[in-house]
């Protein structure tokens, strides 16, 4: 069931990138009320024009940005809220209903992390994670804090999100919810796991590539540069850097950091050390980490790559329309 009010309240933002057919899907199965605003990576088949004519909102980008294209579809909303969702992911009837309720009810939380539904039921174990309260919960709130999310599982207060300015430029692609946990809760905001508030998820095939893989491991660093203890950015990148001697993959990964690192640098913002230690416990994996397959060459353009892994474990690794 749908609210009257709910057009007012929240609206739907989805980034694609050349996945017009699952675009498709995805558009027919969000429930209706609320604009949806997709914003058009760069497609070169067609997504826009389809989207626009099965009714959602387009915003076109001449090339590829990554992550940040959802901030230009959060921009372009007149709703106090925003959820996000991916071309292969939509929200359950009455889930965005909820959101809404939550966020009405709670005026400093500032995300809402859904529960996360796969085909035939099974839940994602970003879900049976958070579900854990592996950091708690702050008083006050609806759920169990989470330090880190899936984006497109992800209901956000307008005004935080911005206020943080969006998913990282910098990391382009892969971890950037990490970035934005940090600063939402470096800022004041509460971020929920909420379990009545579900979305379901249906991803194509997906498997840690070497590429993937380095470029996560690169984008998980940049997030230490950027927020936590210096120390703890430095003996990360000494590891990865005695990695590299054998590993063609760590080598990728710690090229990918030392490059961007300048700018990491001249964007760092420690957060308070209490926030970086509760940070490290929420992203210790359920089982062990994933290691990177055999690196027997190179891949294709990383511009191609689906995507990554966030934290090394299978939070939410499928193939994505904007790596």
């Amino acid at each position: 069931m749908t609210s009257t009010a709910l057009p007012d309240r929240v609206s739907v933002v989805v980034a694609t990138r050349d996945r017009r057919d699952s675009l498709l899907r995805t558009l027919a199965a969000l429930p209706p009320g609320p604009e949806v605003l997709v914003v058009d990576n760069g497609s070169r088949d067609g997504s826009a024009d389809a989207a626009s004519a099965a009714g959602a909102t387009v915003l076109g980008l001449p090339a590829n940005t990554g992550a940040p294209a959802r901030t230009e579809g959060v921009r372009r909303a007149r709703t106090p809220y925003v959820a996000f969702a991916d071309d292969d992911s939509w929200w359950d009837p009455g889930a965005l209903d909820r959101a809404v309720q939550l966020l009405d009810a709670h005026p400093r939380l500032g995300l809402v992390a859904a529960r996360v539904l796969l085909p035939g039921g099974r839940e994602d174990a970003v879900s049976r994670k958070l579900a854990r309260a592996p950091v708690g919960r702050s008083p006050g709130s609806p759920g169990p804090d989470a330090l880190s999310f899936p984006a497109f599982a992800a209901v956000v207060r307008r005004e935080a999100y911005l206020a943080t300015g969006g998913f990282s430029r910098l990391l382009f692609f892969g971890g950037e919810e990490h970035l934005l946990a940090l600063d939402l809760t470096a800022a004041g905001w509460q971020l929920a796991y909420c379990a009545d508030v579900v979305a379901r998820h249906a991803p194509g095939p997906s498997n840690v590539t070497p590429l993937r893989w380095a470029r996560q491991t690169r984008n998980d660093l940049l997030v230490v540069w950027l927020r936590l203890p210096l120390r703890a950015a430095v003996v990360g990148t000494l590891g990865l850097a005695r990695r590299s001697l054998r590993d063609r993959s760590a080598a990728r990964a710690l090229a990918g950091t030392v490059h961007r690192l300048p700018g990491a640098l001249a964007r760092r913002r420690a957060v308070p050390t209490s926030l970086a230690a509760r940070f490290t416990t929420a992203q210790r994996p359920l089982g062990p980490p994933l290691d990177p397959p055999l690196d027997r060459g190179p891949t294709r353009d990383e511009s191609a790559v689906t995507r990554p892994t966030p934290g090394h474990q299978p939070w939410h690794g499928v193939p994505h329309p904007m790596g």
